[in-house]
């Protein structure tokens, strides 16, 4: 299906950003795109306004035979390249889409969308007891006691979940900081990341990166929710975490307490980054080591002699090569 074919019965007003999420809608249908929209919403794009997404998503195929996806904002680049992701996902979707009036693409987003919401509400509801088996060493009591089906001693009013939430660069240790934070008085945004994102919960100011989403805590959470290991999946169970060890009852993206959207949004902006390749390669690495040690991806770097690290240096070599041509010329 090329894009020329995707454009006919395009909707005539386009709607907000798709990245973000809307109120949730019934969609009583039982069609497998609610299941689709299950592994979805955990793998690859969580906090989501599904209708918008295809609604915005075809408009803009039409929009791109005149103007290349390059020159758009970058905002509308990143959409488009989820909308895309969820087409090549769901062999069909496309056509449907194509074939469908407007009420029909606003119909298949709610599916899709039900089925993320759907999927974050039972791991919001089974994290939370869970994740207080992982928070101290076996066999040791969480002093005081936290409730597995409450939630209102958590957050930075419990000395544990206070210290594991605070901004990584603060130190719960001090007083005032740490009264700042139970006050309200010292607001946490989205891209202030919590310490418990980082392995033994120390981090380097010189070093962001070392240990950045490779915590105990993180593996414990994500073998409790997945079987594959992909960006999205990293970041979703990130703000899973997140939100089960604050104090909020209710997940909600408008919460500006827990300012979820902004967080989660943030990691991808940084897992998703080029300039950051390197180290989302050597990320993805462990944590296919951490879950299936088994596994293909998680066995130990290319021998340095084989033919395959030979062709692999040799694509390097061409591609300076070729960048060290293009700044001459």
């Amino acid at each position: 299906m090329t894009v020329q074919d995707a454009t006919s019965n395009i909707p005539s007003k386009r709607g907000s950003s798709a990245l973000s999420m809307a109120p949730r809608k019934k969609a009583s249908s039982s069609d497998p795109l609610v299941s689709h929209g299950r592994h979805f919403g955990r793998t690859v794009f969580a906090l989501c306004n599904y209708p918008s997404l295809l609604t915005n998503g075809i408009l803009r195929l039409e929009q791109m035979e005149d103007t290349p996806l390059e020159d758009f904002p970058a905002e509308e680049q990143r959409e488009h390249r989820v909308f895309e992701q969820l087409l090549d996902s769901y062999p069909g979707l496309l056509e449907r889409l194509k074939d469908g009036s407007e009420e029909e693409i606003l119909h298949v987003g709610e599916l899709v969308g039900k089925g993320a919401a759907g999927t974050r509400g039972d791991d919001t509801k089974t994290l939370k007891s869970a994740i207080l088996d992982w928070l101290s060493p076996k066999g040791e009591v969480i002093q005081p006691p936290l409730h597995r089906n409450s939630k209102i001693d958590r957050g930075f009013n419990h000395e544990l979940t206070g210290s594991l939430l605070c901004p990584a660069g603060l130190d719960w240790n001090d007083p005032q900081t740490k009264e700042n934070l139970r006050s309200g008085e010292m607001l946490v945004c989205g891209d202030q990341w919590p310490i418990f994102l980082y392995a033994n919960h120390v981090y380097d100011p010189e070093d962001p990166w070392s240990g950045l989403l490779r915590s105990r805590l993180l593996t414990c959470a994500y073998k409790h929710v997945f079987t594959s290991v992909t960006m999205g999946s990293i970041a979703y169970i990130a703000t899973q975490v997140r939100f089960t060890l604050s104090a909020s009852l209710v997940f909600s993206w408008t919460d500006t307490t827990t300012d979820s959207e902004t967080f989660y949004h943030s990691l991808l902006d940084l897992l998703e980054d080029p300039e950051e390749s390197q180290e989302v390669d050597e990320l993805l690495t462990w944590w296919n080591r951490q879950i299936f040690p088994a596994s293909s991806a998680a066995r130990r770097p290319i021998s340095a002699n084989s033919a395959l690290s030979k062709i692999q240096q040799r694509c390097i070599a061409l591609k300076r090569a070729a960048d060290l041509d293009t700044v001459r010329s």
